[in-house]
């Protein structure tokens, strides 16, 4: 039994000092108590908060950051940027993919994530045909958390087609594959995987309504009955339009009248929803998936953030294409594409008076836990020991006290001020820095420098 003694802890009942956290040997928390001094404890000096879920990656496009920022011949879009994402990927290895992902896990430790949702469809080996044993990649996946430190909840995709009405998939996406069959050994496969990495879990993603058929999405998600449920929706207005002439409703409205959303479903992105669509996905329990610097990288829109807050809807955020990985810019951006939508401020908050960074952290706390599962997003007893420390000498945080810590870290100070993290009870970044940084570092650096030359 390892013991922590914080100067002071984000508890779920708010901010307290002096709080003694004890570890079991799993990594989970056994006790949490407020006040009490224990002797042989580790005294950590900052403010605790539990770490953030991000509920949504794609580990491997780190390595293609950058490479889509030139203006092209006609209107740059999402679908254009996908180009450029298929390029990139189609000289991937299964070393390659482990170099990468454990590098954007190194960052996502170090900017106060804690755990990741991989949204994981890179399947096949060069050319499309399948591995021989269909969880390789999977398998690098689960690597790189195990030497980064990083909790896993691990998605594998299905994507069958390229697009709705069951249309054949193009070239870039031969690496994606996978029939209902195929996938179903997939899954059994992970199941596999994941049960020796610590405090890891799955769950599955149905690509999107584009790339899976409804008796596909019936087929797997009565499959795993049990298991998070995560599927892209809305993400562009050219889906919506798509998806109302191949099933006759718009993405979301699909889902809620035909595929049983409820509190086990994340909808990754939501974007392009109507004010019924907004209000019926807040009731209806499920997460919204929101990834704030992807969509405004990619020009995607503005999700319908203050509605969904009045229907009480939850949400989570992830850092999907992994251009910057930051877990208070993510909160940040989310807030401010509100303001700039609705032209006020502080809209992600609905209390007179309340912190709109303690608003913002508690619910993609509370969301991101339900996405992902695992037993994360706070720091009480049976959750997985999931910290993030803040250095309480920076000089940002002068005079701030209480609920103000989140406003400063979020709106202001952000990553700068993590001092210390903990994954699964163990220390895995101190003074800001991954205790493995430079090996994994020099890895990556030199994939990239051999993919760009290739």
């Amino acid at each position: 039994m390892r013991a922590y003694q914080f100067e002071k802890a984000l508890l779920p009942s708010g901010f307290d000092d002096n709080v003694l956290v004890e570890v079991d040997d799993g990594g989970n928390i056994a006790r949490v108590a407020p006040g009490e001094i224990k002797a042989t404890a580790e005294r950590v000096e900052g403010i605790a908060l539990p770490g953030l879920p991000n509920l949504h990656c794609h580990a491997f496009q780190k390595g293609m950051a950058g490479l889509a920022e030139r203006r092209g011949p006609a209107h740059d879009s999402f679908w254009t940027w996908r180009e450029v994402m298929y390029r990139f990927l189609a000289a991937l290895t299964p070393d390659d993919v482990e170099a990468i992902a454990a590098y954007a896990y190194v960052e996502m430790l170090e900017a106060g994530f804690t755990r990741v949702g991989e949204f994981h469809y890179l399947h096949n080996d060069i050319g499309g045909a399948p591995y021989a044993d269909p969880g390789e990649m999977a398998a690098r996946i689960a690597a790189a958390s195990v030497t980064t430190g990083i909790g896993l909840t691990l998605l594998p995709c299905l994507y069958t087609y390229g697009g709705f009405g069951n249309a054949a998939p193009n070239s870039g996406q031969a690496r994606f594959l996978n029939s209902t069959d195929r996938f179903l050994t997939l899954m059994a496969r992970t199941r596999e995987i994941v049960a020796i990495v610590p405090g890891a879990n799955f769950g599955i993603a149905p690509h999107s309504l584009r790339a899976v058929s409804p008796e596909q999405l019936r087929a797997v998600t009565e499959a795993f009955p049990q298991v998070p449920v995560h599927i892209h929706a809305a993400e562009q207005t050219r889906e919506v339009d798509d998806c109302i002439a191949a099933l006759g409703a718009r993405p979301v409205q699909w889902l809620l009248d035909n595929a049983g959303i409820d509190k086990r479903w994340c909808l990754i992105h939501a974007t392009h929803m109507t004010d019924d669509e907004t209000q019926r996905l807040a009731h209806s329990g499920a997460v919204a998936g929101l990834c704030p610097l992807t969509e405004g990288s990619l020009g995607d829109g503005i999700f319908n953030g203050e509605l969904f807050l009045e229907g009480k809807g939850r949400f989570g955020i992830g850092t999907d294409s992994n251009i910057q990985i930051d877990a208070p810019a993510e909160l940040r951006q989310l807030e401010y594409s509100q303001r700039l939508k609705h032209r006020g401020r502080n809209l992600m908050t609905l209390v007179e008076g309340e912190s709109t960074g303690l608003s913002l952290y508690t619910n993609a706390l509370k969301g991101g836990a339900q996405a992902l599962g695992g037993g994360i997003g706070a720091i009480e007893a049976g959750r997985r020991a999931d910290i993030v420390v803040l250095n309480p000498e920076h000089p940002d945080l002068a005079g701030a006290s209480g609920d103000m810590v989140l406003d400063v870290y979020i709106f202001s100070a952000g990553r700068a001020l993590i001092d210390r993290v903990i994954a699964g009870g163990n220390t895995v970044v101190s003074g800001g820095r991954h205790h493995a940084r430079d090996a994994i570092a020099r890895k990556y650096r030199d994939t990239v420098a051999r993919l760009a030359r290739s």
